[in-house]
């Protein structure tokens, strides 16, 4: 985790514990790497309720309540499926907003699904769950990883 990461996730929790916000992940192509940014700012603890690391589809349906019907139309590489990983992660946690990312982050990826292409969803208490997809494109693993861990904290700053 670079030290760019850190001061954006010290920025988040900073802003959060100002409006007395908590905040959960859900996480699958970035494995849980949003949640350590968080937690690797000391006193991270009054504004994290929790992570979840769903990576398989499995996970996603039993941690997050995902559809298996969304599974299928969609695939789990969808802004469907982030939007109700985001809304899973809210529901089973005493967090008032989450972030969800899910994605490729390679190698590989499909003509219809290439590497490097990351969804993400926003859900907040008593607001809409917004949801956006990046193309980041064959940068390789670990920086289409860390693209999508930057991408997911500046969600959260908003």
């Amino acid at each position: 985790m670079t030290p760019d990461l850190v001061a954006l996730a010290a920025e988040v929790l900073s802003r959060a514990r100002a409006r007395g916000e908590t905040i959960a992940t859900a996480e699958s192509c970035t494995g849980g790497l949003v949640a350590a940014c968080l937690t690797e700012v000391a006193g991270a603890s009054d504004v994290v309720d929790r992570g979840f690391v769903t990576y398989s589809n499995a996970a996603k349906r039993q941690m997050l309540g995902v559809t298996a019907a969304t599974l299928e139309a969609t695939g789990a590489v969808s802004e469907e499926t982030a939007i109700e990983m985001a809304e899973g992660a809210l529901r089973n946690s005493a967090a008032s907003r989450s972030v969800s990312i899910t994605g490729i982050a390679g190698p590989g990826g499909s003509e219809h699904k290439p590497e490097g292409r990351v969804c993400f969803a926003l859900a907040q208490t008593g607001v809409p769950t917004v949801s956006l997809t990046c193309e980041f494109g064959a940068l390789g693993r670990s920086a289409v990883r860390e693209a999508a861990a930057r991408e997911a904290l500046q969600l959260l700053k908003i």
